[in-house]
């Protein structure tokens, strides 16, 4: 056991690298164990969690004051909200094209900087603090439909600026970004949803395309990236990108200097879940170099992940050390974005959607 952590903190410390799903738009007795009992970092909120605003309102304050009852801490709660096809947040919410309208359009840029700034206001209003955008995929080849009008455009470093903008808007209104899916997903050709997906590329190819909005983003002081479950032979011939220590310890920490939160994608995804499964993929993410491992659909499977990753800490030494660096990564960004966590107003939020329309 590490000298300064006794066990009860332990577990809470193995917790914080956890982000979960839910199953309704109300606060219920799973979640609230996860919160309570097992340190839970954070949770993700899907359609299924989405009546309107004042209900998210009301869900974000009662996740939160659970929170910080039981951690001390608040959570990250995050959504997909990436504009066009990818968007949780629907009308009154303000909708937007998506990514391939605003890389095709003339005023790109603007686009680019009233998507990052509205969303950032909107989701700050009713209380969610992480945005799993933007994506920066370089579209490359004709795409699986999973990515269709989801990416910028074909020129990496048109990709690499609009990222920029939408992750500075973002953040400077206080709202965590994202960037995904590391180490670049343009040329993916089945969906990693359901199958396990190669990448040919070499690394060559790899480092001149799909990095450079990637390496883009980490100049920008882009908060999070999230890795892809696609494998990419030129890079690791064993591994999905998720779970490669050369993709996230060796590439995204070393070469490209990275040293924000890394966000595995959900790890329920057909390409995880079949092999090596879930709760050892958690594991595995985890010794590659992942951060915040996430699971969105079953509670279970987090328990089970959360357990599975506790029994390989405690024999492991070198991976308690990473254990502490993460979840130093995690409460920098948490002190950084959720420092005054404060109750949603439900006032303000009903002023704001009915003055919109």
């Amino acid at each position: 056991m590490h000298s300064t952590l006794d066990l009860s903190e332990f577990a809470d410390y193995t917790g914080r690298l956890f982000m979960a799903g839910m199953p309704g738009p109300h606060l219920d007795g799973g979640t609230l164990s996860l919160i309570r009992g097992k340190g839970l970092g954070g949770v993700i909120l899907f359609k299924r969690n989405i009546v309107d605003p004042l209900q998210v309102a009301a869900l974000t304050n009662d996740l939160q004051e659970a929170a910080l009852e039981y951690q001390g801490i608040p959570l990250f709660l995050a959504v997909d909200q990436e504009g066009g096809r990818v968007a949780r947040l629907q009308k009154p919410f303000t909708r937007f094209p998506g990514n391939s309208a605003i890389g095709d359009a003339s005023d790109s840029d603007q686009m680019a900087e009233r998507f990052g700034r509205i969303t950032a206001a909107e989701m700050r209003l009713v209380g969610l603090n992480m945005d799993m955008a933007p994506v920066l995929d370089v579209s490359t080849a004709p795409v699986d439909q999973v990515l269709q009008g989801r990416m910028f455009g074909e020129d990496p470093g048109r990709v690499g600026r609009l990222g920029r903008i939408v992750i500075k808007t973002l953040q400077e209104n206080g709202v965590m970004a994202v960037g995904k899916h590391f180490p670049g997903l343009g040329k993916v050709r089945l969906d990693p949803h359901h199958h396990p997906s190669a990448i040919e590329a070499d690394e060559q190819e790899l480092e001149i395309v799909d990095l450079l909005p990637f390496r883009d983003a980490v100049r920008e002081g882009v908060s999070a990236i999230m890795t892809s479950h696609a494998l990419y032979p030129g890079l690791d011939v064993r591994y999905p990108a998720t779970l490669s220590y050369q993709i996230i310890s060796e590439l995204l920490r070393g070469r490209l200097g990275f040293d924000g939160i890394i966000i595995t994608d959900d790890l329920e995804m057909g390409a995880i879940k079949k092999d090596p499964g879930v709760a050892e993929g958690a594991v595995k993410a985890f010794e590659a170099g992942c951060d915040i491992l996430l699971i969105c659909e079953d509670q279970g499977l987090v328990e089970d992940a959360m357990a599975r990753l506790r029994n390989r800490l405690l024999t492991n030494e070198i991976l308690l050390s990473r254990l502490h660096e993460s979840v130093d990564r995690i409460m920098n960004a948490k002190k950084k974005f959720l420092k005054r966590w404060e109750p949603v107003s439900l006032k303000k939020v009903e002023g704001y959607f009915r003055d919109k329309n």
